[in-house]
């Protein structure tokens, strides 16, 4: 028998720590396009070993899962007498984890610029640093923001392995909800609910920008 059942004020709490779960997304995207734009900097530069180093940050990322590296980073760092918060811990691994998915998009979208644009800007004197941010950057830009926006969606549903070291974002709540209503499909229905009322927005402007794209580039739409 339940000691409560669900209704308007626990789901007003599902709504409280779903702003947790924006803002660690938030911290996420900030942080993570910050050193993604480092990372695809190193990646396309002239230097090798900071090429092969931010390679093989990235493999290393891309090929684990982020609740490991969430468990690394919250459990693991105690070997070096670090014991950093539930929060502290979730938004620094996934500032790290995005940073290699933005380095990837920011990599790919500046090498689809024309190389004649290094060409030219070699030309009139520019170094690779200037070249990177006065000519390119700005066309990578138009570039990237599809795959970005499609990255932030992702970002937003994968907040919920925060929970699992006792951050009370969205899934937390919700497992705390439960555990005095028992009403699951009350209540993971409506953290679906609210997961989707935050995700789709992202998912129509991403599917916006890529036709927008497609239509500045000349090339066929796709419904």
């Amino acid at each position: 028998m339940s000691l409560r059942t669900f209704g308007p004020n626990e789901f007003y709490f599902l709504l409280l720590s779903a702003r947790w779960t924006l803002l660690l997304a938030l911290v996420a995207f900030a942080g993570g396009g910050v050193l993604g734009l480092v990372i695809a900097a190193f990646r396309v530069g002239p230097s090798a070993w900071l090429r092969h180093a931010a390679a093989g940050y990235i493999t290393f990322v891309q090929s684990t899962p982020i609740l490991i590296q969430l468990f690394m980073v919250y459990y693991g760092t105690a070997f070096i007498n670090l014991r950093p918060d539930p929060w502290t811990a979730a938004a620094l691994t996934f500032v790290l984890n995005s940073g290699a998915f933005f380095g990837e998009i920011f990599r790919g979208a500046i090498e689809g610029v024309a190389k004649g644009q290094w060409e030219a800007a070699r030309s009139l004197g520019f170094r690779y640093p200037g070249t990177l941010r006065l000519v390119i950057l700005p066309q990578a830009a138009l570039l990237s923001l599809p795959p970005t926006v499609g990255l932030m969606v992702q970002i937003v549903k994968t907040t919920s392995v925060a929970s699992l070291i006792g951050l009370a974002e969205l899934s937390r709540t919700a497992t705390a909800i439960n555990t005095v209503t028992f009403e699951p499909v009350l209540v993971f229905g409506s953290v679906a609910a609210i997961y989707f009322a935050l995700c789709w927005p992202l998912s129509l402007l991403g599917g916006w920008l890529e036709r927008r794209l497609a239509v500045s580039r000349g090339r066929p739409v796709t419904l």
